[in-house]
């Protein structure tokens, strides 16, 4: 067991201080450093992240770890700089990447055509050091959707129109970055970790968050899914900071709720939060 925890943790350490090197990360911080923007102080916090991240290490069921926001900081980098701007209000949290979707992207939900047709972002993705063989990084070549991605982002192209309008007032991000794969190649929540390892993780995460809250100056974190509510309720309390948390239902198909129609029930909740107003380009 003990060998099994040394090697994925020195995977994690081996990969992220590779790959990140090979993505443009000093000349990120260099840039950060002169710039106050929403979008420097957001990529700031996140590679302070990634940075404590690679000290941890997880034992089984994990066998594999992916950290988009190192082998895909190009494509990530992309979308923040693009999209991440003064004046959004309303922040919405997920919890971590889909094996189909920031995994393979960078972007949060980020099935690759709503990435590519509407979000219209571009970019390198490379490769994590220890790829599982039936969990291959393709990164805007991948041919899998992700539901739940497709659901979310075609709800908002739906919705405004030209994705302009919806990050005028909103961005999106995720609590953790990584993902995390049994040897099968299942794919491993944060919940199912083992409870100490789980907790060191999102520790680290909650304390990014409160960053990023801080950075965008929002207003409304508005969790994807009940773990990521519940978790960002949590976070911010403890640092008190005073930011609105409210959820919606997230869209995975493994949800059966979402599968009997999920675009009628997060439209009705961002009505509710005053949101739904800002985002019809009706």
């Amino acid at each position: 067991m003990s060998d099994e925890n040394s090697t994925v943790g020195e995977t994690l350490h081996r990969g992220d201080g590779e790959t990140h090197q090979g993505r443009g990360k000093p000349k990120q911080q260099d840039s950060g450093a002169l710039d106050g923007t929403p979008s420097s102080r957001f990529l700031r916090a996140e590679l302070e992240l990634n940075a404590h991240l690679r000290r941890l290490s997880f034992s089984e069921p994990v066998r594999y770890i992916y950290n988009p926001l190192e082998y895909a900081w190009e494509t990530h980098r992309c979308y923040v700089e693009k999209y991440c701007q003064p004046g959004q209000r309303f922040l919405f949290l997920g919890m971590n990447p889909g094996p189909f979707g920031m995994a393979q992207t960078g972007v949060p939900f980020g099935e690759v055509r709503s990435v590519v047709d509407w979000l219209k972002i571009t970019g390198e993705v490379g490769h994590p050091d220890d790829e599982h063989p039936k969990r291959r990084i393709t990164g805007l070549a991948c041919t899998q959707s992700e539901v739940s991605g497709a659901r979310f982002w075609g709800f908002f192209k739906k919705l405004c129109g030209e994705p302009e309008l919806f990050f005028q007032h909103c961005f999106v991000h995720n609590l953790c970055p990584l993902i995390f794969m049994s040897a099968s190649g299942k794919n491993l929540t944060p919940p199912e970790l083992p409870a100490a390892e789980r907790e060191a993780l999102l520790a680290l995460c909650d304390i990014a968050l409160c960053q990023v809250v801080e950075a965008l100056n929002v207003s409304m974190v508005i969790g994807v899914g009940k773990v990521a509510e519940q978790r960002a309720r949590r976070a911010l309390s403890a640092a008190s900071i005073n930011v609105r948390v409210e959820g919606i239902m997230h869209p995975s198909p493994r949800n059966p709720q979402a599968n009997k129609g999920w675009e009628d029930v997060a439209k009705a909740k961002l009505a509710e939060l005053g949101v739904l107003s800002l985002l019809n380009n009706s």
